[in-house]
């Protein structure tokens, strides 16, 4: 596998992702009862966009650097979602000394927002970023009690042994590379395994919109037996068939919270303002609720 997180680091997809999970956190967290965060492949957990990897290709100039310097101006105006996110980046930021522009990954993210009551397990493939988000989420949170566990080994792999949770409550992120030409198969498989144990539970998935046409028909394939309610929001930097690659963030929600797909469509049209988008937002029902 050749892919590395911190090449693309606080990327524009990094930047919908997070603030769509943060989201979703919050609405699990809305009911006092404590849920069971997966994710099947987590990566190191703390970035460094100073380094010679992240600035190599300098995604985060046109993701995260830019939404924070269109915030300083105008942070009155900027919906309550995107507000929470760069609150968390910058906490973290300073939990880690402050010096560095770093970024945190999902795991961090969603550690730093997690209570008391929730669980985590943060499942990761690669040995030297397993090790690396060991220790980030030990200095993240040191006191956790075992609430964070961290596991090298197969994402896909650890739904079987996780799911269903003791809670019966949970929020699943599979948020895969895509180099695999298994990938498809592999995500279809553990998402209808995963409903078959954990049939309301809320399962994520973030995809890549290189041309809009093929994400349509990918997600067409991977919902095919599926009945539970779905959304997708999908947000693109650039027009989903121009050249420049990855396009799009798309992220796939099966068994959304409530008001989920008015509370994304609310944030989604200013993050494009902020980012200079040109692809447009949009959030869409897949599978509606049967009544």
């Amino acid at each position: 596998m050749q892919y590395r997180h911190v090449f693309h680091a606080g990327n524009f997809a990094d930047v919908h992702k997070h603030i769509a999970l943060l989201q979703l956190l919050e609405a699990l967290k809305k009911k006092a009862k404590g849920f069971l965060y997966l994710d099947t492949h987590a990566g190191e957990g703390l970035y460094d966009l100073a380094g010679a990897d992240a600035r190599h290709s300098a995604e985060s100039q046109s993701g995260f650097l830019r939404l924070e310097a269109a915030s300083l101006p105008n942070a009155a105006k900027i919906p309550d979602a995107i507000r929470h996110y760069l609150d968390m980046v910058r906490a973290i930021r300073e939990h880690h000394g402050g010096t560095r522009p770093v970024y945190p990954g999902s795991p961090l993210l969603a550690a730093a927002s997690l209570r008391e009551v929730d669980t985590a397990v943060y499942v990761e493939s690669q040995a030297p970023e397993s090790r690396a988000l060991q220790r980030a989420l030990e200095r993240s949170v040191p006191t956790h009690g075992g609430r964070h566990r961290v596991l090298h080994g197969d994402g896909y792999q650890a739904l079987r042994a996780h799911l269903p949770p003791t809670s019966r409550r949970g929020l699943v992120l599979i948020d895969p590379p895509y180099e695999s030409g298994e990938e498809e198969r592999s995500i279809t498989t553990a998402l209808q395994d995963g409903l078959v144990r954990f049939e309301t539970g809320v399962f994520v998935v973030w995809y890549p919109i290189k041309k809009r046409h093929d994400s349509d028909l990918w997600l067409a394939r991977l919902l095919r037996d599926v009945s539970r309610p779905a959304l997708t929001a999908e947000f693109c930097l650039h027009a989903p068939d121009h050249a420049a690659g990855l396009n799009g963030s798309g992220m796939l929600v099966v068994n959304p919270p409530w008001q989920l797909n008015t509370q994304i469509a609310a944030w989604q049209p200013r993050l494009e303002e902020m980012l200079g988008a040109t692809g447009g937002s949009q959030v869409r029902w897949l599978v509606r609720e049967t009544t």
